[in-house]
């Protein structure tokens, strides 16, 4: 769905940059048309229907309004603010033209009906996980997706860790995963166009914030679990899922959801133990068995019962993760049967 955003100020360069912006980099979410007078704006409202609209302080009292969507106040602090005859939304207009698409995306998402079928995935599908931590399974799944992103793909990275370390690995910090989180508990609103709105890119992932709290996570049920990851994948040609160490009915979903599933472990007595016995002992691992890559990290030796498919990596310790993918090109031949190139 592209949204239908009209933006009436009487700063014509304004709006005609914020305009060209739109259509340069975000036309596959938003269909942008600009006004800068009042006659402008009455005329604009009675050939078309607007989703949302971006009116400034000198336009808005006299904009009848109702046939909008999602109204929202242009403003910046510097104006004289006044009364408003109803509680319009805000937009600073003096901020990064991405981080007003992103809030334009985020306030009409909560408005919209839901508009996503969880059955539908598209993207392929790496799930990361390991029963032991410290074994560098979050340096893997984000390898994994440096990987993806060199060959020009789509690449989305979730990290599901109850204690997320996104914070550590990416520069932007941007709009807590939280949000997203809520939306799936209350069932309402667009949860795709909501993901669209708060997510961060670098390095050339698109990746969600960290949580607010350890127990936003703990509300997701399984089911929210599929809408979040369907979603997810909708959005990208490749989605790298870093999870928790805990192999609950959330972790069971999303091997389910996986193309393939990467396992890792360390060198470790603790983490070749606890290996062996999700290997032998649960059932989940018997689901899973025909998509499973094991990955033997930080130099580890694995003396467990063997999948069809096993890779191991020498010891690699950085302190900025994204230098990863470099030293991994170097076993290219290896990394490419992780990736499933």
């Amino acid at each position: 769905m592209r949204i239908k955003l009209l933006i009436a100020t009487i700063d014509l360069l304004y709006a005609k940059l914020i305009s060209d912006n739109i259509s340069q980099y975000h036309a596959d979410k938003i269909n942008v048309s600009i006004c800068s007078s009042l006659e402008g704006v009455q005329e604009a409202l009675t050939k078309q229907k607007y989703n949302v609209a971006l009116i400034d302080t000198t336009l808005i009292e006299h904009v009848d309004t109702t046939s909008i969507h999602l109204p929202l106040l242009l403003w910046s602090e510097n104006e004289d603010p006044f009364d408003l005859a109803e509680p319009f939304g805000k937009i600073d207009k003096y901020q990064r033209i991405s981080s007003i698409v992103a809030a334009v995306l985020e306030q009409y998402s909560k408005l919209s009906k839901k508009n996503h079928n969880p059955d539908l995935q598209e993207a392929k599908v790496t799930a990361v996980w390991s029963p032991a931590g410290g074994v560098g399974k979050t340096t893997i799944a984000l390898a994994c997706a440096l990987s993806k992103a060199a060959d020009n793909k789509k690449v989305f990275y979730l990290n599901l860790e109850y204690f997320s370390s996104i914070p550590d690995y990416f520069r932007e910090n941007g709009k807590s995963i939280s949000s997203v989180f809520e939306m799936l508990e209350n069932h309402e609103g667009d949860i795709k166009m909501l993901i669209q709105g708060i997510s961060c890119f670098d390095n050339g992932i698109t990746y969600l914030c960290s949580p607010d709290n350890y127990d936003d996570l703990c509300i997701l049920s399984s089911e929210n679990v599929q809408e979040l990851v369907t979603a997810c994948a909708a959005l990208s040609d490749e989605l790298v899922i870093d999870l928790s160490c805990i192999c609950d009915a959330r972790t069971s979903k999303v091997f389910e959801l996986a193309d393939r599933v990467l396992l890792v472990t360390g060198q470790t007595n603790t983490a070749e133990t606890k290996l062996a016995q999700f290997m032998s002992q649960n059932s989940v691992f018997e689901s899973i068995k025909e998509k499973v890559t094991l990955v033997a990290n930080k130099g580890a030796s694995i003396h467990a019962p063997l999948t069809e498919s096993m890779i191991s990596f020498p010891y690699v310790h950085f302190g900025d993760a994204r230098a990863i993918s470099k030293e991994l090109s170097m076993i290219s031949d290896q990394w490419s049967l992780v990736s499933g190139q």
